[in-house]
Protein backbone atom coordinates (compact mmCIF):
# COMPACT_ATOMS: atom_id res chain seq x y z
CA UNK A 1 0.00 0.00 0.00
CA UNK A 2 1.42 3.38 -0.95
CA UNK A 3 1.46 6.30 1.47
CA UNK A 4 -1.22 8.03 -0.60
CA UNK A 5 -3.49 4.99 -0.39
CA UNK A 6 -2.89 4.75 3.36
CA UNK A 7 -3.64 8.47 3.76
CA UNK A 8 -6.88 8.21 1.78
CA UNK A 9 -7.93 5.11 3.71
CA UNK A 10 -7.43 6.83 7.04
CA UNK A 11 -9.36 9.90 5.89
CA UNK A 12 -12.20 7.69 4.62
CA UNK A 13 -12.38 5.86 7.95
CA UNK A 14 -12.41 9.12 9.93
CA UNK A 15 -8.88 8.75 11.30
CA UNK A 16 -7.87 12.29 10.42
CA UNK A 17 -5.07 12.57 13.00
CA UNK A 18 -3.51 9.32 11.76
CA UNK A 19 -3.86 10.50 8.15
CA UNK A 20 -2.03 13.73 8.96
CA UNK A 21 0.68 11.73 10.73
CA UNK A 22 1.17 9.63 7.58
CA UNK A 23 1.28 12.77 5.44
CA UNK A 24 3.85 14.41 7.71
CA UNK A 25 6.09 11.37 7.70
CA UNK A 26 6.08 11.40 3.90
CA UNK A 27 6.46 15.17 3.59
CA UNK A 28 9.98 15.27 4.99
CA UNK A 29 11.72 13.63 2.06
CA UNK A 30 11.79 14.25 -1.66
CA UNK A 31 13.45 12.24 -4.42
CA UNK A 32 14.14 13.96 -7.74
CA UNK A 33 15.39 11.93 -10.70
CA UNK A 34 16.28 13.25 -14.14
CA UNK A 35 17.19 10.64 -16.71
CA UNK A 36 17.60 9.93 -20.36
CA UNK A 37 15.11 7.29 -21.37
CA UNK A 38 16.21 4.29 -23.37
CA UNK A 39 14.94 3.51 -26.84
CA UNK A 40 14.60 -0.09 -25.67
CA UNK A 41 10.88 -0.91 -25.64
CA UNK A 42 11.45 -3.88 -23.31
CA UNK A 43 12.37 -1.61 -20.42
CA UNK A 44 9.81 -0.13 -18.08
CA UNK A 45 9.04 3.52 -18.75
CA UNK A 46 9.57 4.53 -15.13
CA UNK A 47 13.01 3.01 -14.66
CA UNK A 48 16.33 4.71 -15.15
CA UNK A 49 19.78 3.27 -15.64
CA UNK A 50 22.74 4.25 -13.49
CA UNK A 51 25.05 6.39 -15.57
CA UNK A 52 22.14 7.93 -17.45
CA UNK A 53 20.50 9.74 -14.55
CA UNK A 54 20.91 12.42 -11.94
CA UNK A 55 19.21 11.68 -8.66
CA UNK A 56 18.83 13.84 -5.56
CA UNK A 57 17.29 12.86 -2.24
CA UNK A 58 16.47 15.65 0.22
CA UNK A 59 15.49 14.98 3.83
CA UNK A 60 14.63 18.27 5.54
CA UNK A 61 14.34 16.80 9.04
CA UNK A 62 17.77 15.16 9.07
CA UNK A 63 19.26 17.91 6.89
CA UNK A 64 20.59 15.33 4.44
CA UNK A 65 21.04 15.78 0.72
CA UNK A 66 22.31 12.88 -1.39
CA UNK A 67 23.24 13.26 -5.04
CA UNK A 68 23.95 10.71 -7.72
CA UNK A 69 25.37 12.01 -10.97
CA UNK A 70 25.64 9.46 -13.75
CA UNK A 71 28.71 9.25 -15.93
CA UNK A 72 26.81 10.41 -19.02
CA UNK A 73 25.53 13.50 -17.19
CA UNK A 74 29.02 14.31 -15.94
CA UNK A 75 30.84 13.85 -19.25
CA UNK A 76 28.38 14.40 -22.10
CA UNK A 77 28.04 18.11 -23.05
CA UNK A 78 24.65 17.34 -24.62
CA UNK A 79 23.23 16.95 -21.10
CA UNK A 80 24.13 20.41 -19.81
CA UNK A 81 20.54 21.63 -20.16
CA UNK A 82 19.25 18.57 -18.31
CA UNK A 83 21.73 19.31 -15.52
CA UNK A 84 20.30 22.83 -15.23
CA UNK A 85 16.77 21.47 -15.26
CA UNK A 86 17.63 19.02 -12.48
CA UNK A 87 19.19 21.75 -10.34
CA UNK A 88 16.11 23.95 -10.81
CA UNK A 89 13.88 21.05 -9.78
CA UNK A 90 16.00 20.46 -6.65
CA UNK A 91 15.73 24.14 -5.68
CA UNK A 92 11.97 24.15 -6.25
CA UNK A 93 11.60 20.80 -4.49
CA UNK A 94 13.22 22.07 -1.32
CA UNK A 95 10.81 25.02 -1.18
CA UNK A 96 7.85 22.75 -1.89
CA UNK A 97 8.90 20.42 0.94
CA UNK A 98 9.17 23.29 3.40
CA UNK A 99 5.80 24.75 2.34
CA UNK A 100 4.07 21.37 2.50
CA UNK A 101 5.48 20.64 5.93
CA UNK A 102 4.37 24.06 7.21
CA UNK A 103 0.87 23.43 5.82
CA UNK A 104 0.68 20.01 7.44
CA UNK A 105 1.84 21.42 10.77
CA UNK A 106 -0.85 24.10 10.58
CA UNK A 107 -3.49 21.46 9.75
CA UNK A 108 -2.32 19.28 12.62
CA UNK A 109 -2.46 22.22 15.05
CA UNK A 110 -5.96 23.11 13.85
CA UNK A 111 -7.08 19.50 14.16
CA UNK A 112 -5.59 19.17 17.65
CA UNK A 113 -7.25 22.40 18.75
CA UNK A 114 -10.59 21.29 17.34
CA UNK A 115 -10.31 17.92 19.05
CA UNK A 116 -9.47 19.63 22.36
CA UNK A 117 -12.50 21.88 22.07
CA UNK A 118 -14.75 18.93 21.21
CA UNK A 119 -13.40 16.97 24.18
CA UNK A 120 -13.93 19.93 26.52
CA UNK A 121 -17.53 20.35 25.37
CA UNK A 122 -18.28 16.65 25.75
CA UNK A 123 -16.82 16.64 29.27
CA UNK A 124 -18.58 19.86 30.30
CA UNK A 125 -22.01 19.00 28.92
CA UNK A 126 -22.72 16.07 31.28
CA UNK A 127 -21.58 18.15 34.29
CA UNK A 128 -23.79 21.00 33.14
CA UNK A 129 -26.75 18.64 32.93
CA UNK A 130 -26.04 17.34 36.43
CA UNK A 131 -25.94 20.87 37.83
CA UNK A 132 -29.17 21.77 36.06
CA UNK A 133 -30.77 18.56 37.33
CA UNK A 134 -29.91 19.39 40.95
CA UNK A 135 -31.41 22.86 40.66
CA UNK A 136 -34.89 21.58 39.65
Amino acid sequence: MTALEEFRGKIASGQVFDALTVAMSEAIELNITTWVASNDTDEREDSSKPGYRMRTRINIVDGEIENEIGREFATNPAYVELQRLHLEQVQQGREILLNNLASLQAMLATFSSTMSEMTEHKVLEPKKNLIQGNQN
